[in-house]
């Protein structure tokens, strides 16, 4: 639960005091962060504000930062991307939300140390057996995971236009670090998600048919072409079994398959 003593004066006006938190997500949306960031710098603004036994921050700065980064560090064992994370998270509530300018050069916290584990890589035999130990979509999705080298979420994310049979390439729209790419597309899977992307087709068809069938479009796209969502190379190759509310705009929608159930 967000504390309740920690309230923010909005900007303009006279309007009731909002939550600091509730007017953090507010900055965060009008800036077109995605969901997922949203999510994350506002779990770490609120486990910095308790760590800190619920104080305001605008009653706290550098140092207190430098205390809770230190602890993630020292107590909680975190790896040095997670740390990065939390700092980038109160970075953006002291300077974006509250308007007060912090040198981030000079918040010397305990840095956590750089993990040096070698990765796990498995056999040609063990990648079989765990792809067959799958069943249905979720073998497709092993499969065009590890043919195509796709990292979970840019497989999740993928449209029906990204999938290119011809050129048996596949496009990854703002991949890691914001950036796109194209890699290969494994022709030992192209009739397997042809009669795939038929289901989707028909799922689509039934979606359009109850009023339904749109899909979420980042902010530009979705206001440059506003009927764009219900388009089907716009839709999700793999698509969630349920419609949805989307959490942001309250609209009824079909996302991807959910990176968990994977």
């Amino acid at each position: 639960m967000e504390p309740e003593n920690v309230n923010v004066k909005c900007a303009h006006g006279p309007r009731p005091k909002q939550k600091l938190l509730d007017r953090t997500r507010e900055i965060i949306r009008r800036k077109h962060y995605s969901i997922r960031t949203e999510r994350a710098y506002l779990n770490w603004m609120r486990r910095y504000i308790l760590f800190h036994h619920k104080r305001h921050p605008k009653e706290m700065g550098p140092a207190e930062i430098e205390a809770f980064l230190t602890h993630l560090a020292m107590a909680g064992n975190v790896a040095r991307s997670t740390q990065n994370q939390a700092f980038n998270a109160l970075l953006f509530l002291y300077r974006e939300v509250l308007g007060i300018s912090l040198d981030d050069a000079g918040i010397n916290a305990m840095r956590a140390h750089k993990k040096g584990t070698l990765p796990v890589v498995l056999t040609k035999d063990e990648v079989q057996r765990v792809i067959m130990a799958t069943t249905g979509v979720y073998q497709l999705v092993a499969k065009l995971l590890y043919g195509s080298g796709l990292r979970l979420i840019e497989g999740l994310r993928l449209r029906v236009q990204d999938v290119d049979f011809s050129l048996q390439e596949v496009s990854v729209r703002d991949g890691k670090g914001e950036k796109d790419r194209i890699t290969l597309f494994p022709e030992a899977i192209h009739t397997v998600m042809r009669d795939h992307l038929e289901r989707v087709r028909m799922l689509h068809e039934h979606d359009l048919a109850a009023g339904y069938g749109r899909v979420y479009l980042p902010h530009a796209l979705a206001r440059k072409y506003p009927n764009a969502n219900r388009e089907w190379r716009w839709q999700y190759v793999f698509p969630a079994h349920r419609l949805s509310k989307d959490p942001r705009s309250d609209a009824i929608q079909r996302h991807h398959i959910h990176e968990k159930a994977v």
